[in-house]
C-alpha cells in the first residue's frame, strides 16, 4: 500500500468519524426541553405570530421542520399533515411547520389546497435561528432547515424526535406520539 493510499484511507476514516459525531448531535432528543420560539406564521394565508409557549398551554405541539415550501418532499409532507389535521386536533395537538427555505412563498403555501389547505400553520424561520436551536439545519443546503419532526408535551419536554429527509413517515410517527400523550392523560 502506498503512502498516498494510506493517507486517503486515514482521511476517509476521519471524515466518517466526524460525520457520525455530527449525525449523533443532529437533533434534540427525547426528554430535552424544547427551545421556546416566536415566529411570523400563516394559517390559510392569514398572517399571525406563532408563540410556542402559548400553543403548549393548549396541549402538545408538533413542530416539524422542512427544507422549503413548494419542493417535492415538502409538498408530500404538507399534504400528509393536512390529511391528518383532524386526528391531531382530536387529540388536542397543534401542528406547525417551520422552514427557513422559500419563506417568501409560505403565505401561498399555507392555503394551497394541494398541500396545507389551511389546516395547520406554517412559520417562517428567516434567519435560521429556530432550526439552529433545534439542531435541525440541513447540512446539504446551508440556510435551509432539515426534515426533522418533534412532538413537544405541554410541559415543554420533547417526547419524540424524528429526522429523515424522506417525508413519508413523519406524520405517522408524530401522530402516534401525540396519541400516546393523549391516552396517558
Amino acid at each position: 500500500m502506498t503512502a498516498s493510499s494510506k493517507a486517503l484511507i486515514c482521511a476517509g476514516v476521519a471524515l466518517a468519524a466526524l460525520a457520525a459525531a455530527a449525525g449523533a448531535q443532529a437533533a434534540l432528543s427525547q426528554g430535552d426541553m424544547a427551545p421556546d420560539f416566536t415566529a411570523p406564521a400563516f394559517l390559510g394565508g392569514a398572517p399571525f405570530t406563532f408563540k410556542l409557549a402559548d400553543a403548549l398551554k393548549k396541549g402538545p405541539v408538533v413542530v416539524y421542520f422542512f427544507p422549503a415550501a413548494y419542493t417535492k418532499g415538502c409538498q408530500i409532507e404538507a399534504h400528509l399533515f393536512a390529511d391528518a389535521a383532524d386526528d391531531f386536533k382530536k387529540d388536542g395537538a397543534t401542528v406547525i411547520g417551520v422552514t427557513a427555505g422559500n419563506t417568501d412563498k409560505l403565505q401561498e403555501f399555507s392555503k394551497d389546497t394541494l398541500y396545507c389547505s389551511g389546516k395547520f400553520a406554517m412559520a417562517a424561520d428567516t434567519d435560521l435561528k429556530i432550526a439552529t436551536s433545534y439542531k435541525a439545519t440541513l447540512a446539504l443546503k446551508p440556510g435551509w432547515s432539515d426534515r426533522t419532526s418533534y412532538v413537544i408535551a405541554p410541559s415543554g419536554k420533547i417526547v419524540l424526535d424524528y429526522s429523515d429527509l424522506k417525508p413519508d413517515d413523519h406524520v405517522a410517527k408524530t401522530l402516534a406520539a401525540v396519541q400516546q400523550l393523549h391516552d396517558a392523560h
